[in-house]
């Protein structure tokens, strides 16, 4: 049963246009074809991708931040406040007004106090600014390389210049050495960035985050399973090309140099716009989505790559918005790009300067207004993305 039904799933007329099939990618006459089994080469490249980011971010980019000047206010930490405490984490961590004033009575704190402990306590949450660093830099490291990799993987290959090419001979193809390493090192990193998806700096855009590196991994092994290796390695390249720009931009942000960040991103913009918005959907897609039907008969293969190709775009409209808003914002004053996705620290007023330490009795003793004595030096960043 479970044979059979593995016969019907991997069916040649499912995967391939009519008279090819899987017989195509058998190694021959010294010639070699992706195999499925090389696809399990990315496991141990994603564990030792993990492994390198650490040793990276302790011994050059921590280096790196202290050298441009990336450095991280000091935050007041929130007073511990079991009542407190439990609303933020079980009901919420933006109390109504209404709640507030519960609240209020509850701990005999003031109501301004209450909303600053909330704020105090959110700010703590968020991560700090040497965190993203590390990670913008642990990013740029690798699309930089993986660019110009890419890049002179390609630059001598005829359908990098006549995307039509990607479908000669198809689906006949040899596999050639770079390919393989180009294909392993780019799946294996986008593995470990899903593995470490939940410890990085969550931002406004996490869902979509998870969807495209999904939908990317997803991509990249379907197009090496039934050789489609010529348009997923120019996909890749297109990908990388303004990757490293935006990572750059946001280490110069954290570091406060205003003018290198708004360059950058400026240029970024520019690269992110041309290479996803026209050279991917009107050269690439049109490729793979158009071109084939005057080749072949439409297949579920085929419907099957251009719709994870349909979902990569649709994110990167998505993000083009974003980008946009960003542009708009810091153009006219000349202002320090804000990443569009990250939550922004929450500021205090200055008449705020007192602390909810007030005291009350507990049942058995002597409980200080309901808590215990806070030291606000023990700030414990966690991380969100």
């Amino acid at each position: 049963m479970l044979s059979r039904l593995s016969e019907l799933i991997w069916a040649d007329w499912i995967w391939f246009p009519e008279g090819h099939g899987w017989a195509d990618l058998k190694d021959h006459d010294g010639k070699v074809f992706p195999n499925p089994k090389d696809l399990w080469a990315t496991i141990p490249i994603a564990l030792c991708f993990l492994v390198i980011r650490q040793i990276f971010e302790r011994t050059v980019a921590i280096p790196l931040a202290s050298l441009l000047g990336v450095s991280d206010k000091q935050r007041v930490g929130a007073s511990p406040n079991p009542v407190l405490e439990s609303y933020f984490c079980s009901t919420s961590k933006h109390p109504k007004q209404s709640s507030i004033e519960s609240l209020s009575k509850q701990t005999g704190c003031s109501v301004r106090q209450v909303q600053r402990w909330f704020r105090r306590r959110r700010n703590q949450d968020r991560p700090s600014k040497l965190k993203k660093f590390r990670e913008a830099s642990w990013r740029f490291t690798f699309y930089l390389l993986a660019f110009f990799a890419g890049l002179a993987v390609l630059i001598d290959k005829p359908w990098f210049y006549d995307v039509k090419l990607i479908w000669e001979n198809f689906p006949k193809m040899p596999l050639l050495p770079s390919q393989y390493w180009y294909y392993m090192i780019e799946l294996g990193f986008y593995i470990s960035l899903l593995v470490s998806v939940a410890s990085d700096v969550k931002r406004k855009d996490f869902k979509e985050q998870i969807i495209h590196h999904v939908a990317t991994i997803a991509l990249i092994s379907f197009s090496w399973l039934v050789n489609y290796i010529r348009a997923g390695t120019l996909i890749m390249l297109v990908h990388d090309a303004a990757d490293y720009l935006m990572e750059s931009a946001k280490m110069f942000n954290y570091a406060g140099w205003r003018r290198t960040c708004n360059f950058i991103f400026t240029m970024f913009a520019a690269v992110f716009i041309v290479t996803r918005l026209i050279i991917l959907p009107f050269w690439i897609i049109h490729t793979t989505f158009v071109y084939p039907l005057t080749l072949y008969s439409p297949f579920f293969g085929f419907y099957f790559f251009n719709g994870l190709m349909c979902v990569l775009q649709v994110l990167h409209i998505f993000w083009a918005v974003l980008i946009l808003r960003m542009v708009v914002k810091f153009l006219p004053g000349n202002d320090i790009v804000e990443d569009e996705r990250s939550d922004k620290e929450e500021t205090e007023s200055d008449d705020e300067d007192g602390d909810c330490e007030h005291r009350e009795k507990s049942r058995n003793g002597h409980v200080q207004n309901g808590h215990t004595v806070l030291n606000n030096n023990h700030n414990v960043p966690r991380a969100r993305r």
